[in-house]
């Protein structure tokens, strides 16, 4: 155990993160000293050199832990020595450590996001339509895969679509289970109806354009679903107060956030923090 930690985030742009207060709360709490940074680096290939190079820093362990976002969280890959099983079936990693000597790529997006919708009143559900395919989607769709759940995804960038589901019928999952839908009206209220989940993993709606709306405005929302954004600024987006005004259970993603920077933490130091203490510090 090093007497002070050096933890970071990279990724581009940076400024409005709130990894800084979620780690120095859980740092604060383990009672260990250290500092939790951010490192922000262009995208390829512009990032290119900088990036290797703070890789390297944590090699050489003059950095302990680093947290990967957008637009590194498949950058990365070619740069460690071993991907965790879950980072090599999303093909992304969000979390970096060293052990035995070597750099390892992990993930704790898809434990995150599975973690937080404990939340959400959903028992026996197994049908979820994800709105996107980018990263988070990568993750939500991996955490209900392995779960048992049927995926429908549907993104107005078809080829985002089609690298996910390439990707995902090459795992060692069953593909069989994962369906594409086109992103159109009839087919995404066909597809909503019989949901038990519905997740944007998009940015639409964040700020600062929180009057945008992941689901599509001239349909309405399925009646038995649960809804969750993985967008958390707002708090309250326009597709979450469109659920809540239709009386459907709904969630944003901040607890994901917390969840999966929780195991990210313990990946580092072993502690595991108070996901309430936490939560507590960020809404502060």
């Amino acid at each position: 155990m090093p007497d002070t930690y050096s933890l970071g985030l990279t990724g581009f742009p940076l400024g409005h993160s709130l990894s800084p207060v979620l780690h120095q709360t859980a740092l604060a709490e383990a009672g260990l000293t250290g500092k939790y940074e951010l490192f922000t680096v262009p995208p390829l290939p512009e990032g290119q050199k900088d990036l290797e190079v703070l890789l390297n820093r944590l090699r050489s362990g003059e950095l302990h832990g680093l947290n990967v976002t957008i637009p590194h969280k498949q950058s990365v890959i070619p740069l460690v020595d071993e991907l965790s099983p879950s980072a090599a079936a999303m093909g992304a990693v969000n979390t970096l450590y060293v052990r035995f000597g070597k750099l390892v790529g992990d993930n704790t997006d898809a434990p995150g996001f599975w973690g937080d919708l404990a939340h959400l009143p959903i028992q026996k559900a197994k049908s979820a339509l994800i709105l996107g395919a980018g990263g988070a989607a990568r993750a939500v769709v991996y955490a209900l895969l392995t779960h048992g759940w049927t995926v429908r995804i549907t993104d107005l960038r078809q080829e985002q679509v089609d690298s996910l589901y390439t990707h995902y019928s090459a795992q060692e999952l069953d593909s069989s289970r994962l369906e594409v839908i086109p992103f159109a009206p009839q087919a995404i209220e066909t597809a909503g109806l019989d949901s038990d989940l519905v997740v944007n993993t998009t940015p639409v709606g964040m700020h600062p354009n929180i009057d945008h709306c992941a689901w599509p405005g001239n349909i309405p929302l399925p009646a038995r679903a649960c809804i969750y954004d993985v967008v958390y600024n707002p708090m309250e987006t326009k597709f979450l107060r469109l659920a809540a005004g239709a009386g459907l259970p709904c969630r944003n993603g901040l607890g994901m956030l917390v969840e999966q920077a929780a195991l990210a933490f313990e990946c580092w130091t072993g502690f595991a923090p108070s996901r309430t203490r936490m939560l507590e510090a960020v809404r502060s």
